[in-house]
């Protein structure tokens, strides 16, 4: 293991060996930063067989947003908590596969910057344009790694983390029939939103019928749950969305579900209850209080675990036939139609 002082990839080092045979465990890439280089893990668990589903859970692609990266490391370990004793567990990964990246960027947490080490946000980096007006700097920039959401050079490979991203996508997830992937994110509005793609267009996805059914199941399963459902493209359009560009490249390589989702946990409620935090740059995207750090932590496990079990059965519940126009209209509707003054 590389020695660090990063708590986070302390504790997911910490998990790696307490997870022992359970664990799949690959150092995806290193990313140096000074004189240190700071390793992206990757683990997966479950059966292994391109037969069955997976989910993939990603984290810490933007350097400040660590509570991501808490959330899927308190997640994973619950989970190998109860591999000691939980036998319905052991059975439920006989039928799933579940693939982990919790720190993809541990340079920019390591320097508490939203990019990474060499000024590039990770989120817009990836080889696609936006068909439509983006925000300005917000939507991807190329004007200079010193503003915000830098794109990268014109023309230059992806980073390395994010290519990191891209190979466990295309290894582990798109091989498969049917598979999920969440990317866990901090900072947008008063809510905790379920985001899904365009975020380059505000054209509807092709498995849209697919994420609806997928929303409806969860809402009638946890009917009390406080999460907003919507395409990224209703809040605002970007440059370089890399589930964008993985959800495309597998759409046009084979007949396979591939839903990528995103948690954008709405950060501006912790700075609501608590305005101290805006003179803290980690504050305006990580709760600070310990009680409102372990509340949110707990708030999260029944939509992570549901994922992975949705994934199960996704034969039980994705549309097919009649249903499937029907739930595709339905999605339409509720998320397409221009709303009104």
């Amino acid at each position: 293991m590389i020695e660090s002082q990063l708590p986070e990839l302390l504790v997911l080092e910490r998990l790696i060996e307490e997870g022992g045979a359970h664990l799949e465990v690959n150092m995806s890439c290193a990313v140096r930063v000074g004189a240190r280089e700071l390793p992206v893990y990757t683990l997966a668990l479950g059966n292994p067989s391109l037969d069955v589903p997976a989910v993939g859970f990603f984290g810490g692609i933007h350097g400040l947003e660590r509570i991501g990266t808490q959330v899927l490391l308190s997640f994973l370990q619950s989970m190998l908590a109860r591999l000691r004793w939980d036998h319905v567990l052991h059975q439920q990964l006989q039928a799933v596969r579940l693939v982990f990246m919790p720190l993809v960027n541990p340079g920019g947490m390591w320097r508490s910057t939203r990019c990474n080490p060499h000024g590039v946000d990770l989120m817009r980096n990836a080889p696609v344009d936006s068909l439509e007006k983006v925000p300005f700097l917000l939507g991807g920039q190329r004007f200079s790694p010193r503003l915000p959401w830098y794109r990268g050079p014109l023309g230059e490979p992806m980073e390395a983390e994010s290519r990191a991203v891209c190979r466990v996508v295309e290894q582990q997830l798109l091989p498969r029939s049917f598979s999920l992937a969440l990317d866990c994110h901090s900072g947008f509005g008063l809510r905790d939103r379920i985001w899904f793609p365009h975020a380059h267009t505000t054209t509807p996805i092709a498995h849209l019928a697919d994420i609806g059914a997928l929303e409806q199941l969860f809402t009638q399963s946890h009917p009390n749950h406080n999460y907003v459902f919507e395409p990224q493209s209703l809040q605002y359009r970007t440059h370089g969305d890399l589930w964008d560009y993985l959800y495309l490249n597998a759409v046009s390589a084979s007949e396979r579900v591939f839903l990528p989702l995103t948690l954008e946990m709405g950060s501006w409620l912790w700075v609501k209850k608590n305005p101290l935090q805006l003179f803290s740059r980690l504050g305006m995207f990580n709760p600070k209080p310990e009680h409102r750090l372990q509340r949110v932590l707990r708030s999260h496990t029944v939509w992570l675990d549901f994922l992975a079990r949705a994934a199960c059965g996704h034969q039980r519940w994705l549309p097919e036939g009649s249903a499937r126009g029907a739930r595709q209209a339905d999605a339409l509707a509720r998320w397409y139609t221009p709303r009104r003054p």
